[in-house]
């Protein structure tokens, strides 16, 4: 069996956890090793290049076009010009590609720009009342209601909380025509926006990094609380399915133990166990957080428990190799509901500088590396062998769990257990032969019954009718029924004298 001295397949280095590039933040798997910072310039010079390929393509393609037509008509008199409806696909596209080349620059552009055509409302403006419901508004819970009105509550307090909240609503109007998009095209729409509102937010609050925050906080609160249904597990991913799949395999390693993951936790200690339920229950209650900081606090708090279970069992600070395997094992037992799509939707829409540095940032890189690692957990990871993992797996066994020897309270509840145990095995025996009894007599009675009915079948009841009505009558009419068989009384005589 594992021995705690033994980490393989589970120590991750710390370094791993950093971005790949070497910025010193904190990689995301989702974003191959990268942080929020790099991924995105990744991201856009690999769409800048697949733009350049594609127009390359349609330029050669309508070179080649004009040859093929030219030699077709090379007999010919007068040379006629290319088509009109040949060369028009062909400029569409290279029109279509320029425009999808400049569409960051101008999406950003025209959110910071106030618009003519939409003259401001009356009622839209912080201090000037509620603002005006988008046309989805009507499917939004009430929480969408309360989120705007604290919003607009927070920025009276602010000198640009006007027009703030103009941009804001302005995006998030403008993201309704934007659902057949994919998740990663609409993720770069709402970072560019965060960015770009950060650096006008840093040039207003100068040398006030955390006033920045605590607004750009707000805005993603109010601005994710009514995108929430549209982009959370869109249906242009697969997030439900890898849903599914994580789903699927943390049960069917519901037979790992504690043991196997080295885990220095000791859920007989009441404190201990307290806080393995609290990080249970904050790791599950994220499903149920709409905002993406909120979803992120829950991971915190999370992780902060098992800390907390950590250095309560070896009664010292716990370390980052024992914080990993005990992540790992509250998810096994937790099983969070929809853990990838929230997983996704924190990397997509969280403000980035929350997930690249921070506690925050530290405890999120882990949670991700525990989805990977149980995703590809196999018998080496355990410190077993293939034909262990694939029985364990199969459910052909189960895992004995390590015995030590135990103290003398454990013999004296043990032997008491076992005593209950024999008692109960006891009870369960009389109860079976007072059941069978109880079986035999009803049994009985059915037969006794069915004895009875022949009896009467064979010797029917006869009933003998009364000697006289008269008898009868005087029967019924007398008070004394015996006295009806006695002579009747004598009558008077009369004799002639």
């Amino acid at each position: 069996m594992t021995h705690r001295s033994e980490r393989r397949g589970i120590h991750v280095d710390q370094s791993e956890l950093l971005c790949t590039k070497g910025c010193g933040f904190y990689g995301n798997a989702a974003w191959h090793g990268l942080c929020s910072k790099c991924w995105r310039e990744e991201y856009q010079r690999a769409g800048h290049k697949q733009i350049q390929e594609d127009h390359a393509l349609a330029e050669r393609l309508q070179r080649e076009e004009e040859a093929a037509y030219a030699s077709s008509h090379q007999g010919a008199a007068q040379p006629r010009s290319l088509p009109q409806h040949a060369i028009a696909p062909f400029s569409k596209f290279e029109e279509r590609k320029t425009k999808e080349k400049s569409r960051k620059v101008n999406t950003v552009t025209k959110f910071f720009t106030p618009s003519a055509k939409t003259p401001p409302k009356k009622d839209s403006v912080p201090g000037e009342g509620q603002s005006t419901p988008s046309p989805s508004s009507s499917r939004q819970p009430v929480e969408t209601d309360r989120t705007t009105q604290e919003f607009i509550n927070f920025l009276k307090t602010l000198k640009p909380g006007r027009e703030i909240f103009k941009q804001c609503r302005a995006f998030t109007e403008s993201m309704a025509y934007k659902r057949d998009l994919s998740a990663e095209e609409q993720s770069e729409y709402v970072q560019d926006f965060y960015q770009n509102l950060s650096d006008r937010l840093h040039s207003h609050f100068k040398g006030s990094p955390e006033r920045v925050e605590s607004v750009m906080d707000e805005v993603e609160r109010y601005m994710m609380t009514r995108l929430y249904e549209e982009v959370f597990c869109p249906e242009t991913t697969d997030d439900e399915k890898k849903d599914l799949a994580v789903q699927k395999r943390i049960r069917a390693l519901h037979w790992v133990t504690i043991e196997m993951l080295c885990v220095p936790v000791d859920e007989e200690i009441p404190e201990v166990s307290d806080n393995v339920v609290k990080a249970i229950t904050d790791v599950i209650e994220m499903d149920s957080k709409r905002v993406p900081r909120d979803k992120l606090s829950c991971v915190t708090r999370c992780s902060k428990h098992i800390f907390n279970a950590i250095k309560t069992t070896k009664k010292e600070a716990a370390s980052a190799d024992d914080f990993l395997p005990t992540l790992i094992y509250i998810v096994l037992k937790a099983n969070p509901p929809r853990l990838q799509s929230n997983i996704q939707y924190i990397t997509r829409f969280c403000n980035p500088s929350r997930l690249m540095s921070g506690e925050d940032g530290y405890y999120f890189t882990n949670l991700c590396c525990a989805v990977a690692f149980i995703e590809k957990l196999d018998g080496q990871s355990l410190n077993l062998s293939t034909e262990e993992f694939e029985l364990y797996m199969s459910g052909q066994v189960s895992p004995q769990r390590c015995q030590t020897a135990p103290s003398p309270a454990e013999s004296g509840a043990l032997s008491q257990m076992n005593e209950r145990l024999d008692l109960l095995t006891g009870l369960g025996v009389r109860q079976e032969r007072l059941m069978e009894g109880a079986r035999r007599l009803e049994s009985d009675l059915i037969d006794w019954r069915d004895g009875v009915q022949g009896v009467l079948e064979r010797f029917p009841l006869e009933t003998h009718p009364a000697a006289s009505s008269m008898a009868s009558s005087s029967a019924i009419d007398a008070e004394n029924v015996e006295n009806d068989l006695l002579p009747p009384p004598l009558q008077p005589q009369l004799f002639a004298g």
